[in-house]
This record gives C-alpha cells, structure tokens and sequence, in this order.
C-alpha cells in the first residue's frame, strides 16, 4: 500500500513538473506560427541569402494591390523586420503596382529583382543591386521590360513570373495570369549573362496543367521538374494550389494524381490559399503562401503569408498539404528575450466592434498582446488620440517596446509613457512628430513600470484607425538584424473628420420653378451648378416636390474635403424614386475620380440599379456593392450608404440591406462632389427629394431619426 501511495505521489510530482516546464518553454517562446507576416501581403516568394530569410511580397489592401515595394527579413523565421525598397519608377508612368516580386542571385554576384506591373501593358520589370533590400537600379534605362506584354504570343499578360534555376546553372521563368482565358502559361530560358533577356520561350498547352489561373512556380525534386501554380479565383474560398511534373522545365507536364494539393480547410478557417513558393530548407520544403484575412475584406485582396510542411509522396508526388494556423516549428533558435507583454493584461480608449450581414466580431485591446498575427486591436473610429495601456502585472526592467501598427508602410505618430502605479505617467518615448514608417517600430529606455501605455496621435493616411497588431516589451536589448530604416515622408499627417453634415439640399427649399443653381447648406458651404437635364418638379402621383435627373447633374464647386480622402469615412443619404431600375448607371453621388488611380477601391459612387455596382461602385465587380434586395421601382425609398472605415453599409428605408468590409484608397484630389451622376455619366434618371452627406458614418438610430426628420 504504501509503495503504491508512493508511487502515485511520484506520477504526480512528475506531472506537476512536467506542466511547470512545459508552461515555462511556452512562456518564453510563444509561437503562434500563421500568418508569418503582421500585415496584408501577398503572393509571398522567400529566399534565404546567407543566414537572412527575406519575404518579397505584394503589399496588399490598397488600390487593387497597389501598396509599396517591401521586403520582410528575419534571423529566426519569428521576428521579422519590414524594409520599403527604393525602386526607381519609369520614365513614362509613376510605378504603383510591384505585383509578385521574384529574386534571383546572378553568377557576378549580384541580386536581381523582379516584378509585375500593369500600369503601360502587363509587363515583368528587372533591377539589379549589390544587395537583397536595394538600392535598385533599373536592368534597362529605356524601361524595356525583361518579358514585355504579347510574349511569347499575343495577347499574353506577363505577370506572375517565377524564376528557376535548374541543377545546370540555367535558369528558367514561368508566368502567365488569367490563363484559363490565355491557353496556358509561358516558360522562357533567362540570359544569365545579362539577366535581362529571355530565349526559347513558349506555350505550355493549358490541358497539362489543368484549372489554371495565375502563379506558376518551378521546383525541382530528384529528376522531376515540378510546376506548381493557382487555380480557380484569388478573390474568393475556391483559390487553391495545384501541381503537374515533368522530366525536362519545359514539359509535357502531366498533372498530379492528387490535385489541388492546398485549398480551403473544411471549416473555412484557412480561407482561399495560394499564390506560394517553396522555402527547401535541409531535407525539409515548406510551402509559404497567402491566404483571406479574417474577417475578410470584399474582393480577398487583404491577404495574409503563412507558410506549412510540404511533404512529397514520391518524386512527382506532392502528399495534401494540412493548412494550419499553427504552422511550423521554429527552425532557428532565437536570440529574442521572452516578451514579458505576451497574454498580460490589457484595456483600451475603444474598441471597434464589426457588426454586419456577415459578422459580429470585435478588435479586442488582448489582441495585441496575443503575439498572432492574424488578430489586432483596433479603435472604435478614426478619431485620436486612441490608447492602449498593458499592465504587466508586477514592476519590472522594460527596455524596449516593439509595436507592428496594421501598415507598415505608412507612419504613425504616437506616444509610449510608463508608469509603476497607474497613476504618474512618464514619457518612454516621444514620436508624437513621427514620420517614418516601419514595422516593428522599436523604442528602446531603461526604466522600472507595471504599465506601459502606447497613445496613437495620427495618421499618415486619412481615415486609418489605431490598430496594433502585437506590442511587444522587453526587459533586454538583443541584437536586430541590418537595422534598416525607411526614408522620412514628406506628407503631413492625415486631415480627421469634422464629424459635420457637408453637404445639404432639398428641393423643398427652392422657391423657383427654373432650376440653375442650389445653394449648398452643409459645412463645406458652395454652389450647386446644373449640368445637363436637371428640372425642378412635383412627382404628380405624390406631390413631393423633388429634383427630376434625365441626364444632368448638380456639381458642386468646393473642392471635395480632405477628410474624404483614401479611407475617410463617410455617409451619404438621400430620397429618391427610381421610375425604372433595371438600367445601367443610375448614379446618385459621387465624389471620386476614377481616373487619377483608375484601379479599385480608389473609386465611390451611390447607385441604384440592378447591376453588381446596384448599390456603391468601386471600380471592380469584385468590390462593388450591389443591394441584397433592389428597392421597389417607381417608389419613394429613403437610400443611405456609411463607411466607418472598415464597414461600408447600405440601409433602404432604415433597414440595412448589404455590408461589406472594405478598406478605400479614395482619389478626390481632381474629383468634384457630383449629384444625378458620376464622373463620366452614367445618370441618374429619376426623381430626388433632397440629399445630406456627412465626413462620417452615421449610426442607424441616427438614420432612422434622419429619414423622418427629412420625409415630406
């Protein structure tokens, strides 16, 4: 008996100890795995250049994929640092798009960049630098692109193209997007001599790689020439990654037996993976590649890098990859500290809470010290100062806070303050006048405190909001690899709302029955000038006497506000009745200028129709809004559109009838604020009562208080 009581004492020691250590490890070294990356990024190609991993990525979530030409690099495959990369633009267009960069090393040393650009035909750019982060100079001064549009047939867009050295020194490119209407994609052998010119391409026939669409990429295993790629649509859960094989790069290529080998998890948790490229680490290949955001942004253009064990069967087999959020193990040791901020307590100024058709999800201040990057905390608006405050439990040594705002790419200004009670607050650090990007943004003092408090100030970019992806603290200093900083911005600090109505007519208030001119009574003050078929009438089956749009307009000639701009929030409401609403167009306002960016979500227009863009225009199907269930025609209906900058919302009747979540690039700079139209037309053709717009989204209890204030 007593052996036995000793005994079970024993296997209750062991497992005490065993959870303690088990703890501790966890403790010191939390590794949430994917995403790899804190921020929106896309199409993922990774590299290791001696003991450095670099992520050469689209950044994502601005302007159809529009966002600057970054790097991410890291020692331990944990901690990963942001670079933007200085990229000479060409000569005849300012470049915006880096689409899908690629990296190859040349024979003389020397590290070669390229990417996709639409912007003069869909073309593959090169440069070339001492460096993997740059400066880059162009490969040529005349901006002839290394595989220009057309090639290797007509019609073809070069995008997409991945680079494959083979065991012989030759290296090979594989490129092509929407193939599935292009017949297949393209390969071509790359002059190592000048890296700048391609020889023997061709057409790989679409049957050999099946249910094709973009982002081919060539790997080699044992005598097998492996060509992976994306099939189906990035913008929705049906992205997936596909393979075929072959014994020479240039094929026949014969598909896999087992395809796709990545897609979408059952319960949708891992959304619409792909794009990838493949880390060969040893003996070991990992897959990195992109997936949705959660929640997901309209149009699956807010993606994410993840990366997972890849595992071949055989040669020319590729076994089903097991998306995870967990990914891999480390495969460094890291000389990072223990995150003494990691899951510690924490509470904030607001936080938002997205409440749609399709989600109820809120932006918790624990996100931020949750070290995942697939959460965030974010403010409840766009209004500032926001903070976030982190009780680390007990007083102790910080030297460094660490802070990954949710882009990378633009500044924000802020401050950090300590204290030991909660009550006296010292300055940690002051970048209250901040403007340089970066991601992490590191602070470094040596002070005693319990509390550490970061206090977002400004933006760079109108209508972002605080938000923090993870803030980091620790007790030592260690090493940060190549310690590279991004050049200062030269603009100032994003405009806020005036929280104000802007813009306010109704026909009501008219005492004439000619029509040339309305007088603006909203904040931004201004004359509205008819353009075109614009009448004063009364709607003869209900006496409300109204605007009557044939094809003509109001323009206003105030500029349209700053505070409007990129993801300026906004609400526009208005009475309307559409007599007929199965036709194109049909634009009530709009207030953007489709041509300065010409590229989605740069573009906002409030329509009534029947089509994809029924409800709010963005520029692309993809992004448009149409209503859930089209207002009645030939009805009066009271139409509001909001976006808070996260949710846009259109309510009919003070009902919300669609949401989606989205994130604006709005170009007003040359757009006016148009009534009955958009920038080219597409004219409202029916009765307006009066119309408000607001440089903020109203709530719906303000609706609903505005519509009957408002109805006649």
């Amino acid at each position: 008996m007593i052996k036995k009581s000793l005994l079970f004492i024993c296997i209750i020691i062991t497992f005490i100890i065993s959870s303690f250590n088990s703890k501790k490890e966890s403790d010191v070294s939390p590794y949430t795995g994917n995403p790899i990356l804190p921020g929106y990024y896309a199409d993922p190609t990774i590299k290791k250049f001696g003991d450095i991993y670099y992520i050469y990525a689209t950044t994502d979530n601005e302007m159809l994929a529009s966002g600057a030409p970054t790097v991410w690099y890291s020692k331990d495959f944990q901690n990963w640092y942001n670079y933007t990369m200085e990229i000479p633009s060409l000569s005849s267009v300012n470049l915006r798009n880096f689409w899908a960069p690629d990296i190859v090393e040349g024979i003389d040393g020397k590290y070669y960049l390229y990417f996709g650009n639409c912007q003069a035909g869909c073309n593959i750019y090169g440069y070339v630098s001492d460096t993997p982060i740059g400066p880059w100079t162009k490969l040529n001064e005349d901006d002839t692109p290394v595989i220009a549009h057309n090639y290797p047939r007509q019609g073809f867009p070069s995008l997409d193209a991945q680079f494959f050295t083979d065991t012989d020194g030759k290296v090979y490119s594989y490129w092509g997007t929407w193939v599935h209407y292009n017949g297949g994609y393209a390969v071509g052998e790359l002059n190592t001599n000048t890296m700048k010119d391609m020889v023997n391409s061709k057409n790989i026939p679409l049957e050999q790689t099946p249910d094709p669409f973009e982002a081919a990429y060539m790997m080699k295993k044992g005598n097998k020439y492996i060509l992976m790629y994306s099939g189906d649509s990035c913008h929705d859960e049906t992205y997936n990654v596909r393979y075929s094989y072959s014994n020479s790069p240039y094929g026949p290529f014969t598909p896999g037996e087992n395809n796709p080998i990545l897609s979408t998890n059952d319960d949708k948790t891992v959304h619409g993976p792909g794009h990838h490229s493949v880390l060969q680490d040893g003996d070991d290949d990992y897959i990195v590649y992109h997936r949705h955001d959660y929640p997901m942004t309209r149009g699956g253009l807010s993606r994410q890098v993840c990366i997972d064990k890849m595992i071949f069967e055989n040669d020319s087999t590729i076994k089903t990859v097991l998306a995870s959020h967990k990914g891999i193990l480390p495969l460094v040791k890291s000389n990072v500290p223990k995150d003494i901020a990691y899951k510690e307590s924490t509470t904030a100024s607001s936080t938002y809470h997205l409440k749609s058709l399709e989600y109820d999800y809120t932006y918790q201040s624990a996100f931020a010290t949750d070290n995942n990057n697939a959460t965030m905390w974010k403010a409840a608006n766009n209004t500032f100062p926001q903070d976030l405050t982190i009780d680390l439990g007990k007083v102790t040594t910080v030297k460094r806070v660490m802070t990954q705002f949710e882009f990378a790419s633009y500044y924000y200004q802020y401050t950090l303050e300590y204290s030991k009670d909660g009550k006296i607050w010292k300055l940690f650090s002051d970048k209250s006048k901040n403007r340089t990007s970066g991601s992490p943004m590191i602070d470094d003092k040596n002070v005693k405190a319990r509390y550490i408090k970061l206090k977002v100030l400004a933006t760079e970019k109108v209508g972002l909001l605080a938000a923090v992806w993870n803030i980091k603290v620790y007790s030592d200093l260690f090493e940060i690899p190549l310690q590279l900083k991004n050049k200062t911005s030269r603009e100032e600090p994003a405009v806020v709302s005036t929280r104000k109505k802007i813009v306010d007519i109704n026909a009501k208030d008219l005492n004439t029955d000619v029509l040339t001119q309305v007088t603006n009574k909203g904040a931004i003050s201004g004359t509205f000038t008819k353009k075109g078929d614009v009448l004063i009438t009364t709607d003869k089956e209900t006496g409300v006497k109204a605007f009557e749009f044939k094809k003509g307009s109001l323009v206003l000639d105030k500029p349209v506000p700053k505070s409007l701009a990129w993801n300026g929030s906004f609400t526009v409401a208005t009475w309307v009745k559409n007599p007929e609403t199965g036709k194109e167009g049909e634009i009530l306002a709009s207030w953007c200028d489709r041509h300065e960016f010409n590229l989605a979500n740069s573009y906002n227009a409030l329509a009534y129709n029947s089509g994809h863009y029924g409800a709010m225009a963005h520029l692309d199907g993809h992004f448009d809004m149409r209503y859930k269930a089209l207002p009645e025609a030939n009805k009066w209906h009271y139409i509001v559109v909001t976006f808070d900058g996260v949710v846009e919302k259109i309510y009919v009747d003070g009902v919300l009838n669609n949401s989606q979540n989205m994130l604006l690039s709005s170009a007003i700079d040359k757009a006016k604020i148009i009534i009955g139209a958009s920038d080219v037309g597409e004219h409202f053709t029916g009765f307006m009562a009066s119309l408000q717009m607001y440089d903020y989204a109203l709530k719906r209890e303000e609706i609903v208080s505005l519509m009957e204030k408002t109805r006649f």
